[in-house]
């Protein structure tokens, strides 16, 4: 482990290559006896990853609720400033306790440093304009979050940005829509709402073999039920908001950089040219070793977080840190809930399909079951006999499933996406998305599934 502390910024950079239930952490809180060397596992490192003993010995993580850091004189603040000292300055750029969690996220998901941000649709957007610039390209998959579709086809257009949508599921199309000014590739690995499972590590080779990063949504997933960077993925991100925090309390994103692509192959002149925004730096090609691998993570938190300042609050960070803690328990619950309800519907009279990625009839099962292990994620989606109308009053007339714009909950939610959260889009974006006008989505909690099923049941039969 490497902690990198300047102008503001903490980073701590770990070395993580085998599977969390695998590899070997090399870790010691500070300011107390030394932990010998252990080979600690997800559960483990949910709880102690990232968090150093402070000098008051708390065992609890605390909440360091300030805006800005003393500076003991001009010269030690000209000094922050100028990179000569290390320290605190602004907690926009960096929080004690925010970097509890990007230390801790990024062992989870096996990369080498994190950024959080104040959302997930935040931690989307730092990447891009990180990564691309006027008249650059993306290319994403056309299966996305209702936000992200809108963001990648209306906003980053105006920004000069043009993103190219290809059929997620057929990695040829991702080479053909590459062209000299594309700078990424992207995907969900279970797409948002049509559960699709990406074949990460097939487009990650598409993306590699063109000299490109592939940017994962690990949103739906988490770094529990899939760690995308051991499936090619160069950055990582997450919406902290959906299980991660896993009871709906607070927003927040996190952007984890593998800390292994090359930025400095020739494609990204963001990273090889005089950056004007930090003293002409050429992030590719000017930092000190130590810090090469993480130059993308360096980028985000020095250009967009610290000047235009989407950074998350400290009690959220505190949140969040408390949802990583029970990730692994509340992730084998949510799978098995959803796999027992999706059977259930599979099998209903009422119900005119079902998709969920862990039935073995379902089309993203054979892709889904290669990678992951532990769970197909909490969400399922299906359609009733009788269309859009037969939604609406489902949806309309359901108990204890909460109608609410979000995922990831400890309760169970229900939504029709077509009306919106993906409402923004066409007709024909829908479809080509795989969006029909008679899906319902689910997001299962943790609930027994048994008065899920009765819940479902109700509706379905007088639908």
């Amino acid at each position: 482990m490497f902690v990198w502390k300047t102008h503001g910024i903490i980073l701590t950079i770990v070395n993580t290559s085998k599977r969390a239930n695998e590899r070997n952490i090399h870790w010691k809180p500070k300011n107390t006896a030394p932990m010998s060397t252990t080979a600690l596992r997800f559960e483990t490192l949910a709880l102690h990853a990232g968090q150093p003993i402070d000098n008051t010995l708390s065992r609890g993580i605390p909440v360091y609720r300030t805006a800005s850091y003393l500076f003991r004189n001009t010269e030690h603040a000209a000094n922050l400033f100028a990179l000569k000292e290390l320290g605190n300055i602004y907690t926009r750029l960096m929080n004690p306790t925010t970097e509890v969690l990007e230390a801790r996220m990024s062992e989870l998901e096996g990369g080498a440093a994190s950024v959080a941000v104040a959302s997930g649709t935040a931690a989307i957007f730092n990447t891009i304009i990180t990564l691309a610039e006027t008249g650059d390209n993306i290319v994403a998959s056309r299966n996305l979050y209702g936000g992200t579709y809108t963001q990648f086809d209306a906003i980053l257009p105006k920004l000069g940005i043009t993103v190219t949508f290809v059929d997620p599921e057929k990695p040829e199309e991702f080479e053909q829509a590459i062209n000299e000014r594309t700078r990424a590739l992207y995907i969900e690995t279970i797409s948002n709402p049509t559960l699709n499972y990406a074949p990460v590590s097939a487009i990650a080779d598409v993306a590699h073999r063109n000299g490109l990063p592939l940017v994962v949504d690990a949103t739906f997933t988490t770094p529990f039920l899939l760690r995308p960077i051991e499936h090619g993925a160069d950055i990582v991100i997450n919406s902290l908001t959906k299980w991660i925090g896993g009871h709906g309390s607070a927003i927040g994103g996190c952007i984890t950089d593998a800390g292994r692509f090359n930025w400095a192959k020739g494609r990204h002149p963001l990273f090889t040219e005089p950056d004007a925004n930090y003293h002409g730096l050429r992030w590719a090609l000017d930092l000190p070793e130590a810090l090469a691998p993480i130059a993308f993570a360096l980028r985000v938190r020095t250009v967009p977080l610290r000047n235009i300042g989407a950074c998350i609050s400290p009690d959220n960070s505190w949140i969040f840190i408390q949802g990583l803690e029970t990730l692994p328990l509340r992730m084998t619950k949510h799978s098995e809930n959803a796999m027992t309800v999706a059977t259930h519907l599979q099998k209903h009279p009422k119900v005119a399909w079902v998709r969920y990625p862990g039935l073995k009839g379902d089309p993203s099962y054979p892709a889904a079951a290669e990678d992951l292990k532990n769970g197909f994620g909490g969400m399922v989606v299906f359609g009733a006999q009788g269309g859009y109308d037969a939604a609406i009053k489902i949806i309309d007339s359901i108990r204890i499933f909460s109608h609410v714009a979000n995922v990831g909950d400890a309760k169970s939610l229900i939504l029709h996406p077509a009306s919106t959260s993906h409402s923004q889009l066409t007709e024909e974006q829908q479809r080509e998305s795989g969006l029909s006008g008679d899906l319902i989505r689910l997001s299962i909690g943790l609930e027994h599934p048994l008065d899920l099923i009765k819940a479902l049941d109700e509706v379905l039969e007088n639908s």
